[in-house]
């Protein structure tokens, strides 16, 4: 009788254009877990962290994966008991104030920003190796309008582009994974000419696992945090997924063993065929592997998989900003014209406002430069620790309260409370303090800083009303 009178609800909320479509199935919810974890990080952002840590750039993946854990963990416990759309900017507001969930929201919707103009600048960089005499900004302005069109349909077809985008990268990646594991035991002739044997030797033969000292294991963790950035939009879906009960907890769950597979797993094959230092010299480092089994179409493959990667991040940069943007206006802290839906559940007025941010990328395309990766990386860096923390605060801020009201316990309860997440909150601002103690990546803070400051001005001056108030949300636990 009850699911009966929510269902109702719910087909009434969407009638009116105030609730989204919960079309988002497993299938599609699993593969997005997988796909979030593969994206420009790893496939160009992996050379640049070899090359500051070395060897040692493993035991970086592992630490910063065990603290996104963490971070995924309690936000799957809020998810469960809280299954909104607006996720961790709705939680900050419910438990920090409405100010956190101002800072929150909005801070994710820049990061998703600056992520997505970095993509499909990079798709553009990628589709002209195929076709080099078409100007760059026609991929650009030709992927946004495809894309922002798939995301006006539905979020079911979302849910099938994310799915058949992250199949084709996981392929990719296991693919590398069993070729690259195949070189090293079998000892096939490398694309190198043989000038190096390939082994397990080479991680600890050309300096020794901390070839760059600690510093250098240090400097790597803001391009390896940067690769485990836009995780937390699995978070997000909870809204609009089918049975979030179910499909959250898979999907958190699957996290250690995608860091384990994805990067530890790669990059150390990666580096056991060719030296830490001579990865990345020529062209991207899977390139290398494809060379070393001595596929003479290598870059071509490369490139369509790049391609693949770069069109789910895409993909997913506008589903996340534009659903957290939905929630910031059921909030009071985004223009109500935001928070409305299309007859298909889809909060079409943020994927329109996400298509009108990357059309900057049309405009920045001619003028910025291709080794500019560490700046973007550094400063999505910021914003997405800075997320991941406010993740941790509200979470420490629901556990208190539940305790204090006596609540039900959590269906999905994060391990190791508190110690957990009072370590994991230690270590994100560890890395805030590796951004600035480092020169290339030290603008990070001044963007950063300067954000923020203008986060607080607009919310002193334009956020009034409901705007001022905490979230209400219901609490879902069984």
């Amino acid at each position: 009788m009850q699911q009966t009178k929510l269902a109702v609800e719910s087909s009434v909320l969407q009638a009116t254009g105030t609730a989204l479509s919960r079309g988002l199935n497993v299938r599609h919810i699993r593969f997005m877990a997988l796909g979030s974890a593969i994206g420009t990080g790893l496939f160009y952002g992996s050379a640049s962290a070899i090359q500051k840590a070395g060897p040692s750039v493993l035991l970086a993946y592992i630490i910063g994966g065990a603290a996104v854990f963490m971070v995924m963990r309690a936000l799957g416990e809020m998810a469960v008991r809280h299954p909104v759309s607006g996720s961790f900017g709705q939680y900050a507001s419910r438990y920090l104030g409405p100010f956190a969930g101002f800072v929150t929201g909005w801070t994710y919707v820049f990061e998703m920003a600056i992520v997505a103009i970095a993509d499909v600048t990079a798709f553009s960089i990628y589709m002209g190796f195929w076709f080099p005499q078409v100007d760059r900004w026609i991929w650009v302005l030709a992927i946004i309008l495809f894309l922002g069109a798939m995301n006006l349909l539905s979020v079911k077809v979302f849910g099938e582009l994310e799915f058949w985008f992250s199949l084709i990268k996981v392929v990719a990646i296991i693919a590398m994974i069993i070729g690259g594991a195949a070189i090293v035991v079998f000892g096939f002739q490398t694309g190198d000419g043989g000038a190096v044997a390939p082994g397990l030797g080479n991680l600890v033969n050309h300096g020794g696992l901390f070839p760059n000292g600690f510093e250098g294991l240090l400097a790597a963790f803001a391009v390896v945090m940067f690769a485990f950035g836009g995780i937390e939009t699995i978070g997000i879906t909870a809204g609009e997924a089918a049975d979030p009960k179910k499909v959250i907890p898979q999907a958190v769950n699957t996290v250690p063993v995608r860091v384990l597979l994805f990067y530890v797993l790669t990059l150390g094959v990666l580096m056991s065929i060719f030296p830490w230092d001579q990865i990345g010299t020529n062209g991207s480092p899977f390139v290398q592997i494809f060379d070393g089994l001595g596929i003479p179409a290598a870059s071509h493959i490369l490139n369509a998989v790049v391609i693949t990667a770069a069109l789910s991040a895409i993909n997913s940069d506008i589903f996340g900003a534009g659903r957290i943007l939905f929630g910031l206006a059921q909030q009071g802290h985004a223009p109500k014209s935001f928070g409305k839906v299309s007859r298909h559940g889809v909060p079409w007025m943020t994927v329109v406002m996400m298509g009108g941010i990357l059309l900057v990328g049309v405009v920045l395309n001619a003028v910025i430069p291709e080794d500019v990766f560490v700046l973007i990386a550094s400063i999505a860096t910021f914003a997405t620790v800075w997320v991941w923390v406010m993740i941790l605060a509200s979470h420490v801020a629901m556990k208190r309260e539940i305790k204090l009201k006596g609540l039900a316990a959590s269906e999905f309860g994060s391990p190791l409370w508190p110690l957990a997440s009072i370590l994991t909150m230690a270590f994100m601002a560890v890395v805030i303090v590796i951004l600035g103690a480092f020169e290339d990546t030290r603008v990070a803070l001044y963007v950063g800083g300067t954000w923020l400051v203008l986060l607080l001005v607009a919310y002193k001056l334009w956020v009034r009303g409901d705007g001022l108030r905490r979230a209400e949300l219901v609490d879902e636990t069984a």
